[in-house]
């Protein structure tokens, strides 16, 4: 049941009659038209921008089109006090009834409460991780792929249709210098000295199990080809290596994708779709052969003093048009790309979702461009940009894992502090701003450690409603009963504020979905655990308060209700946020 969708139909119903009596035009576009918790919640329940969005259009004051709004909706029995606020905003106060309704509907519901038709089941396509197979996950890979997980889940509850994609980066020069440094490790498995190793290459201690398993299958023979001989097939041995090891890393963290596309697939057969999509492109005259002017102020690896193959990238808002091919003939990075993404719209995504780390920033419309290019306006790409991790423990920088050779590895933390720290934790900031994690912080158990006090908000559920069952032998405290209980007797200020919260969370499960940004399902997680913290204290200095009332089983089921309740909208935001709801703390 979500109160804010119902009196959105409220408010637009409100304007149709208006329109019919003629009190305004008909015909206004209500899409921006809004019905939200108010900034303070002192002002109601519920705030709509309707008479400042509408006013302009309608020709109107936004203070007498609210006022107009405010006589209809005083007429609703579902409304204790509606009044007009600074130029125009209408605050709705709600009669006590209907948010125990909401309850009664949570409790119903349980885990599902919350769930949305949003998404009408629109296929989107979530491409996030995509780290280069050139080692383990490093914890930058971390954030984006527990924001990019969480994101799927969240449109999943949203009601749209998720995949899951990981890009494997299998075709640039990255992988050609894995497979050098792997064959460097061969040789040292069959013990040569590899003395230190060579600049460019990757030292970590990681490859030695490559290079031993090579050593273990082919022995000595290897030695005696050459680069050319031994480069492809080692190649295709490390990238496999590296991508179970990274499959491994997100399995850590519960993230499984639902596909894994080869970039090299593209350049199959002569270029195969790579060319293909600059063959459409140019037919269509958004290719042509010209000169790039030198970056303003900056580097750029993808300029060159020379006549090029290019997209009209500024036909579609980019600042310059970017190079298809190197100076050697083979394709850009763009190039590739474009053509991937292309490939995301044949297989069906016209809504198509990138998370990239903030280093990329400055590829995004360049890769919008292209979006729109490939697709005829049809698709649509959000690119969601992940900031760094700085990674402390105890406020000082940790420092690089021995194993990854220059870096700590994603494993390494999830090991140390266990997954749920680690994916709260990555949420319980916006993606675009830097994130610190700190190893001994998010193992507290305090209020300072988020995960930790939203979790036991869920315990402290679990053990209220163990501590009824004990307190009435024989009581049927299933939901089917607590639906039925009295809620009118919830009452109070703070089981109020709980019950006000439990209501914001459908409208705040499709406000974050449509933003794509998950970080508010976190925040919203805290804020309601605060508020049942609040309450469970207030019982300890007042008793009546409590929730399980032994000389009273009526008023305990209604209390019983708001904890049942709760905990279900709890377990289905740690659930989009990818961690477990426990029962018990210890």
């Amino acid at each position: 049941m979500n109160i804010f969708g119902l009196f959105e139909k409220r408010v637009a119903d409100a304007l149709g009659r208006l329109a019919e009596e003629g009190k305004i035009p008909s015909g206004l576009d209500s899409s921006r038209v809004v019905v939200e918790p108010p900034r303070d919640s002192s002002h109601g329940d519920l705030a709509t921008n309707a008479a400042m969005v509408l006013a302009k259009e309608a020709r109107m004051n936004p203070r007498a089109l609210a006022d107009l709004l405010v006589t209809d909706l005083k007429e609703d029995p579902r409304v204790a006090k509606v009044d007009v606020a600074g130029p125009g905003f209408i605050n709705l106060k709600l009669a006590p009834p209907v948010l125990h309704e909401v309850l009664r509907a949570a409790v119903v519901d349980s885990v599902g409460f919350g769930r949305s038709g949003q998404g009408a089941g629109t296929p989107v396509n979530v491409e996030y991780v995509s780290a280069n197979p050139t080692g383990p996950m490093h914890v930058g890979h971390g954030r984006g792929a527990v924001f990019g997980d969480a994101l799927s889940a969240l449109l999943d509850f949203a009601g749209y249709k998720v995949t899951r994609e990981y890009y494997i980066n299998d075709a640039g020069a990255q992988v050609d210098v894995v497979a050098r440094s792997v064959f460097l490790r061969y040789r040292e498995a069959l013990g040569q000295d590899i003395g230190a190793i060579p600049e460019g290459l990757y030292p970590g201690d990681y490859l030695k199990p490559v290079g031993e398993r090579l050593a273990h299958d082919y022995g000595a023979s290897l030695l005696d080809r050459s680069e050319a001989e031994w480069l492809p097939m080692v190649r295709e041995i490390s990238i496999n290596a590296m991508m179970d090891m990274i499959r491994a890393d997100l399995a850590a963290l519960n993230i499984h994708h639902d596909v894994f596309f080869s970039e090299r697939s593209l350049q199959e057969g002569g270029g195969g779709e790579v060319a293909k999509t600059i063959a459409e492109l140019q037919a269509r005259g958004l290719v042509y052969m010209g000169r790039l002017p030198p970056p303003k102020g900056q580097k750029d690896e993808d300029w060159e003093d020379r006549e090029q193959l290019l997209f009209r990238a500024t036909e579609f808002g980019d600042e310059v048009d970017r190079p298809l091919l190197k100076s050697d003939g083979s394709f850009t990075y763009f190039a590739s790309d474009i053509a991937y993404h292309r490939s995301k719209f044949e297989r069906g995504f016209a809504s198509m979702i990138d998370v990239w780390g903030a280093d990329h920033g400055g590829y995004v419309k360049r890769m919008q461009a292209a979006v729109k290019a490939v697709t005829g306006g049809k698709g649509d790409l959000d690119v969601k940009l992940c900031q760094l991790v700085r990674l402390l423990r105890g406020g000082e920088p940790v420092k690089m894992s021995k194993r990854a050779g220059d870096f700590v590895t994603l494993r390494d933390v999830v090991d140390e502090v266990g997954r749920d720290a680690v994916r709260f934790m990555m949420l319980f900031r916006k993606n675009d701003a830097t994130l610190d994690f700190d190893l001994a912080k998010v193992v507290e158990q305090s209020k300072d450690n988020p995960v930790f006090y939203v979790q036991y908000a869920h315990a402290r559920c679990a053990s209220v409603l163990r501590q009824a069952t004990e307190a009435f032998p024989g009581a049927d405290f299933l939901p089917q009963q607590l639906e039925k209980a009295n809620l009118s007797q919830l009452q109070d200020e703070a089981e109020m504020d709980v019950i006000h919260r439990i209501a914001q969370f459908p409208r705040m499960v499709e406000a974050a979905a449509e933003a794509h940004e998950p970080h508010r399902v976190a925040f919203y997680l805290y804020d309601l655990a605060s508020a049942f913290h609040s309450l469970w204290n207030k019982g300890k200095d007042l008793p009546q308060l409590r929730f399980v009332n032994q000389t009273d089983e009526d008023l305990t089921k209604a209390r019983l209700a708001l904890v049942y309740a709760l905990k279900g909208v709890l377990a289905a935001g740690l659930a989009i946020l990818g961690v477990t709801a426990p029962d018990e703390m210890r």
